[in-house]
């Protein structure tokens, strides 16, 4: 398993707001920097937040100060519906075939299995797909999970034992639910997947869809391809699509 670079960032990250006067100063400015960093309640209403919070701005005397969402409920307030600061992603950088692999998960199950050969860009891919949670490194447990999913991908032909955590619109979820039901070894047009789910002019949406799947191989958009059988454009590059088609088919 790859040690992340983000846990130095989070270390750099609680040395910068290390004072309450330098953790209002965030609030106030709704410093983005500072997620994860520390959360702050607020007395009048009994809820606490991110730094980067939305909501409108409480008056300093009834905010405190949490170096964990933890603590903050351990202190009897309630997560914000707004900025959800009790919603936590583990995550995890491991090795296989195809380059470098992260896994991130929730509480309900795998919300992410993204490729690249870039340490750094896997981490801002899941930053920008998951804006509002804390991310924080997998224990040895989730290291299980990573070695699962990497036996999934090495093997497609498998199914994956555990759970997803699929985000999405309505109409990304009646494609990406479309997707999973094509066999491993067979592959669909984008129109034929449009016509699957009852909106056979929505072509360019189904490519929509597929190319904003953050679940790799579990839910297979590398299955699908133009309507003359080429092969068309992959979220994590071409020829990985190739190569995982290649292998299904001999599998």
């Amino acid at each position: 398993m790859v040690a992340m670079t983000a846990t130095e960032t989070k270390i750099d990250i609680d040395r910068t707001f290390s004072t309450d006067d330098l953790r209002w100063q965030a609030v106030v400015e709704r410093d983005v920097n500072a997620d994860g960093a520390f959360y702050y309640s607020v007395s009048t209403t009994g809820v606490y937040c991110r730094p980067c919070c939305a909501a409108r701005l409480a008056r300093r005397e009834n905010v405190a100060f949490h170096n964990t969402s933890a603590e903050a409920e351990q202190a009897g307030f309630r997560s914000c519906k707004r900025c959800r600061p009790s919603k936590v992603t583990q995550f995890a950088i491991g090795d296989c075939s195809f380059g470098a692999i992260l896994v991130a998960a929730t509480d309900k199950g795998v919300c992410a299995i993204l490729l690249d050969d870039d340490l750094d860009a896997l981490v801002r891919d899941l930053h920008d797909r998951f804006p509002k949670a804390q991310l924080i490194d997998g224990d040895e447990d989730f290291e299980k999970t990573v070695a699962n999913v990497v036996g999934f991908v090495e093997a497609p032909a498998l199914s994956l034992d555990l759970p997803l955590d699929v985000r999405g619109t309505t109409f990304q979820q009646k494609v990406w639910a479309a997707l999973r039901e094509i066999p491993a070894g067979e592959t669909a047009s984008y129109g034929a997947v449009a016509k699957r789910i009852g909106s056979p002019k929505a072509v360019r949406a189904v490519a929509g869809a597929c190319a904003a799947n953050s679940i790799a191989v579990a839910i297979p958009c590398h299955r699908v391809v133009r309507n003359d059988g080429e092969i068309s454009g992959y979220r994590w590059g071409v020829e990985r699509k190739q190569a995982l088609l290649e292998r299904e088919a001999t599998s």
